[in-house]
């Protein structure tokens, strides 16, 4: 039988970039996916007229240096998000147009939310992200939610609104889901609050011409004979010095295997020898951040003519932030709304008609009667899709990361660890999914 020296499973950003270096080192590698496709997270969908829409990932920032770089080896360009002009909020059943960054709220909130996000950067600063459990104070932070830190920090009830609907933007999570230090842990793997929430300067700047998934396909056709589609993974079984993977009508065996997978979806193989217990007990932790995208398309970005950049925030409705995601030339007006936490849980359970009702309702309060009436309505549920089971990525609650965060990243035998979650920087983006590949590979190598 054939012995390969390493079989990658999951041909997401990870896995694709874990194959590509361990082939470069001259190794022989088999890439598995359960889907028909690669980018896994990333998902760009392709229309007969040329257009596309971001249905996972999509955006790229400064600092995000593997993407940018693995996009310009492809000849992969990017174009800046639209901001120009002024963004949206409403709020108390009030609609408030504004300029720069800053929404218009009252003096003492406004401080207040100031105050809280400088907090949160200078605290974010003190995490060891190699070991957020060695951090100072690591314990304190774990043992509370991001929800209680924020009602112990902003007196405001209007401030914790605003931080709450920045939060549920980052993590695709309710504040009351996720530990304090994995959000300080996620916050400095990003640089900041700010990056993370900005499009100038921030995570949001630019778009992938061509979408997302364009540098993944590109990067996969470079070795498509060593990828093999539709092929679940279901049992890991490892034997002395060798690793059996099994699925329905397949068998390989291999010196090394990389799981590029989120933990909860690792979680789900059949290990032989059982998973020691911190990794089985850790992937039972991190479940996936809840999101929905949703998109109008209009035959033109309307709002840009009244002077706004479609940019806009509410905690009124399920879709709670919105960005204009249309082409580069302008040549469709495409408006994305983002349903967060537990708005996208309680959307879930809409009908399609409904949903669609309330997104265009919101639509038309920001924008006007004309966002009632796009030529398409789409929207996708990342929860639903068996092998993704939720988006953006894995979260630490409370307790995880100090009691059994050494088991994200420490191979168990001849079995490794990559996926987006696994990466110290750029933690949760298509960056840190490159990086966890890069890192994997060398663990193999070295």
């Amino acid at each position: 039988m054939k012995i390969y020296d390493a079989i990658v499973i999951g041909a997401g950003y990870a896995g694709l970039t874990a194959t590509r270096e361990l082939l470069k080192a001259e190794k022989d590698v088999l890439l598995l996916e359960a889907r028909d496709r690669v980018g896994g997270r990333v998902y760009t969908k392709y229309y007969d007229d040329g257009s596309y829409l971001d249905l996972g990932a999509a955006w790229v920032g400064p600092t995000q240096d593997k993407i940018y770089a693995l996009a310009r080896e492809f000849g992969v360009g990017t174009f800046p998000t639209y901001d120009e002009g002024k963004s949206t909020l409403y709020f108390n059943g009030k609609v408030k147009h504004y300029k720069g960054i800053i929404p218009p709220l009252p003096i003492g909130s406004l401080l207040s939310l100031d105050f809280a996000i400088k907090r949160m950067n200078k605290l974010s600063k003190t995490i060891d992200l190699e070991k957020p459990w060695d951090s100072p104070n690591a314990a304190y932070y774990d043992s509370m939610t991001l929800a209680t830190w924020m009602q112990k920090q902003m007196s405001f009830k209007t401030a914790r609104i605003m931080f709450k609907l920045a939060a549920e933007a980052i993590w695709a999570a309710d504040p009351n889901e996720i530990s304090m230090l994995h959000a300080l842990f996620y916050t400095k793997s990003g640089r900041d609050l700010d990056t993370l929430m900005n499009v100038k300067n921030g995570a949001q700047e630019e778009r992938i011409l061509g979408g997302a998934s364009l540098p993944a396909l590109r990067l996969a056709e470079t070795f498509q004979d060593k990828i093999r589609l539709n092929s679940v993974v279901k049992n890991i079984i490892q034997e002395g010095e060798l690793v059996k993977i099994q699925g329905e009508g397949f068998e390989f065996v291999a010196k090394k295997v990389v799981v590029a997978l989120p933990p909860t979806l690792a979680g789900r193989i059949n290990y032989l020898p059982i998973m020691p217990a911190n990794r089985e007990q850790l992937t039972q932790r991190m479940p996936m951040g809840t999101v929905w995208k949703t998109y109008a398309i209009y035959d033109k970005p309307f709002w840009r003519e009244a002077g706004l950049n479609g940019l806009s925030a509410t905690n009124d409705g399920f879709t709670t932030v919105t960005f204009d995601n249309s082409p580069k030339d302008g040549s469709k007006g495409i408006m994305m709304g983002f349903v967060l936490g537990n708005q996208a849980k309680a959307f879930a359970n809409l009908s399609e008609e409904e949903r669609r009702n309330s997104i265009l309702d919101s639509f038309a309060k920001f924008y006007g009667e004309k966002a009632r009436h796009p030529i398409t309505y789409i929207d996708h549920s990342w929860a639903t899709e068996e092998f993704t089971r939720g988006c953006y990525a894995g979260l630490m609650p409370t307790g995880a990361w100090t009691s059994l965060g050494k088991a994200l990243r420490e191979p168990v035998g001849n079995i490794h660890w990559a996926g987006t979650e696994t990466s110290d920087i750029w933690n949760g983006y298509i960056d840190g999914a490159i990086r966890s590949g890069e890192r994997v590979a060398r663990e193999i190598l070295g």
